[in-house]
């Protein structure tokens, strides 16, 4: 039976009203930890849609719609429950629209509807494997985190917006660090633990990205953006299927006495960490770390990134 209005404008209300008491919670390190493993699975959604999915189904791995979990031979069982997120309304512009708009997009997001998404957990059906199963079974390897580690660090240096160099680092216990004023990382050569080295490699890369010279998150208090760094670092292991064990989160209490602020820090977190875990996969692929027989990719393209007019 089809929901009335006001039934449709309660859920809402009470979906923000859990959404801001969520963002309180995230307080606490291992639920933050767990927000941020879903924000690795879900790195293509929105920071709202990733809370979405958190409240609804906690566990959440890899979402798709009725007609995306068909094509990939699953279906969902009978008696589960649809995960609503957002998703984007997109329209077609006419020429006047692009001009009012300044954009040269030939579509574009116009508004937000709520839609159903279910969890690979609540389906039957084919085996599923992905990209990064076959990039976490190379990754068993240390010679292949290497490898890895300094195909990132090419990538990095072939963007050009930052250099990545080795260098000695007389100071007990740094394994990196970011230097501002000529917008370079230094990772120490003495580092032997070559996950490590990937893990300090992404978070000094997350910290150019947000607190680098001209970014509008420079200013942000040092511990503020050591947690931010060590986020961006936390989601980017995760995704290649490695927890190094070695995160300090602990600003996260601090941004979660203001909702506004916890939203804002979640919104830049997710912003550096999306850059970063497509580069890192960029880097697997030309190593043919992903060459997975699947189409499994298209499960959590979240399609948000498209030109949009909308704020909402």
């Amino acid at each position: 039976m089809a929901r009335t209005k006001a039934e449709i404008k309660a859920w809402e209300h009470e979906m923000a009203q859990r959404a801001t008491e969520q963002l309180s919670a995230l307080a606490d390190t291992q639920k933050f930890k767990q927000y941020l493993r879903q924000n690795a699975a879900f790195h293509g959604y929105s920071v709202r849609n990733v809370l979405l999915i958190n409240m609804q189904h906690p566990n959440a791995t890899r979402v798709a719609g009725f007609k995306q979990w068909d094509k990939l031979g699953r279906h969902i069982r009978k008696g589960e429950h649809a995960i609503k997120i957002t998703m984007p309304i997109v329209k077609k512009l006419t020429p006047e629209e692009q001009v009012k708009y300044k954009t040269t997009a030939e579509r574009a997001i116009v508004g937000y509807r709520y839609g159903s998404v279910f969890d690979v957990s609540q389906t039957n059906g084919k085996a599923l494997l992905s990209a990064t199963d076959f990039i976490k079974e190379r990754l068993g390897d240390h010679q292949n985190v290497d490898r890895l580690y300094h195909a990132v660090v090419d990538a990095i240096n072939t963007e050009g917006h930052v250099k990545v160099s080795e260098a000695p680092i007389d100071e007990p216990g740094v394994r990196g660090f970011f230097r501002l004023s000529t917008q370079e990382i230094v990772i120490s050569p003495q580092e032997t633990d070559a996950a490590m080295k990937l893990k300090t490699l992404f978070h000094e890369y997350g910290h150019s990205q947000l607190h680098g010279i001209g970014q509008a998150f420079a200013d942000r208090p040092r511990a503020w953006k050591e947690a931010q760094a060590e986020s961006v670092a936390y989601i980017a292991m995760q995704n290649i299927g490695i927890d190094t064990g070695d995160y300090s989160l602990g600003y996260v209490a601090t941004w979660a006495k203001d909702p506004k602020v916890m939203a804002q820090a979640l919104k830049e977190i997710n912003e550096a960490s999306v850059h970063t875990i497509e580069l890192s996969d960029q880097a697997a692929q030309a190593l043919g770390f992903d060459q997975a027989q699947t189409t499994e990719a298209t499960l959590n393209d979240a399609p948000e990134q498209t030109t949009n007019l909308n704020s909402g």
